[in-house]
């Protein structure tokens, strides 16, 4: 019997306590960067779900880099106490696509800060050149941690056109080997419960991810933000949106698929309910209902990360 069997899967807090012995912080920041999915590069208007480049209502990138860390450890320590560890999060648009000097200047001002054990740096994985993972390794090589988020969505090449992507399912296989050749982290990220999409193409996802070396994976239910293109296909009536008993089903499905090592870092994703249309459980204030309807559909299942590996023999 798996450890595992008790612990339904193994979450980013308990990979934190284990490694470092305490909590260790998110510091999500901002910063003024593009996309090559708008700009123009390889498409313009971005992916049909995105809003703003996926970053948080309550962050600038008009804010200086040194002040969003600063007062993002200020919230923590003030919430959790003195005695935490802290990782800066690049998260909006693509955080690897940029002048070498602009991202080194930027992944430098995260390290100044006492107490910063790593950086997390989201990304697309059309936007990963040698260079950049280099500059990352070099990081990693002075004792940080360091995670490459790659998002993926889907492991379907209709589905990925469908949501304008922009890049393929073989530019994330290139990019996970070719970032793993390094002592780097990698992170996917997929979506259940996009358009069209049924049970099988989630769990040709998930069996993807799992016969790759990647070190972890954030899974997101679909959500409709105002504002986007998605919103106005979902107000058409093109597609409908996953009930939280559905989503949760999938959810479980893909962590039995996982294998034990990878660390989940995220089953649910949230919205400021200004924004968001519709499930009405992608709002903050669902996040830990969600999390805890997950453990309690594998313990239901008598299931756990990694109990259905069969599936890749299928």
């Amino acid at each position: 019997m798996s450890a595992l069997s008790v612990v339904p899967f193994l979450s980013l807090k308990d990979y934190f306590l284990k490694r470092y012995g305490r909590r260790v912080q998110k510091i999500t920041v901002a910063l003024p960067f593009t996309c090559p999915n708008r700009d123009g590069t390889k498409a313009r208007g971005g992916c049909t779900f995105c809003y703003d480049g996926s970053k948080p209502s309550l962050l600038s990138a008009t804010v200086p880099l040194r002040d969003q860390i600063r007062q993002g450890m200020e919230r923590a320590r003030k919430k959790y106490g003195e005695d935490i560890y802290f990782f800066v999060y690049f998260q909006s648009y693509t955080n690897t696509y940029g002048d070498l000097e602009t991202l080194k200047k930027a992944y430098d001002t995260a390290i100044e800060f006492e107490d910063v054990v790593g950086i997390d740096v989201g990304t697309r994985p059309d936007c990963a050149p040698e260079e950049v993972l280099d500059l990352l390794s070099d990081y990693a090589e002075k004792g940080y941690e360091v995670w490459v988020e790659f998002g993926l969505q889907s492991a379907n090449f209709e589905t990925l056109k469908r949501i304008n992507r922009a890049h393929g399912v073989s530019d994330f296989v290139d990019a996970v080997l070719r970032t793993k050749m390094r002592p780097l982290k990698v992170c996917a990220h997929i979506i259940v419960g996009l358009p069209h999409e049924t049970r099988e193409d989630v769990i040709e996802t998930a069996k993807l991810l799992a016969s790759l070396p990647i070190d972890g994976v954030k899974i997101h239910p679909l959500h409709v933000i105002k504002g986007t293109v998605m919103a106005k296909q979902y107000e058409r009536g093109e597609f409908k949106i996953l009930t939280l008993e559905e989503y949760v089903s999938l959810c479980a499905d893909v962590i039995e698929i996982l294998p034990q090592n990878v660390v989940i870092h995220r089953v649910t994703g949230e919205v400021d309910e200004s924004l968001l249309i519709a499930p009405d459980y992608c709002s903050p204030k669902m996040k830990n209902k969600v999390l805890e309807a997950v453990k309690e559909e594998l313990t239901k299942r008598g299931s756990f990360q990694g109990s259905n590996r069969k599936a890749l023999n299928r």
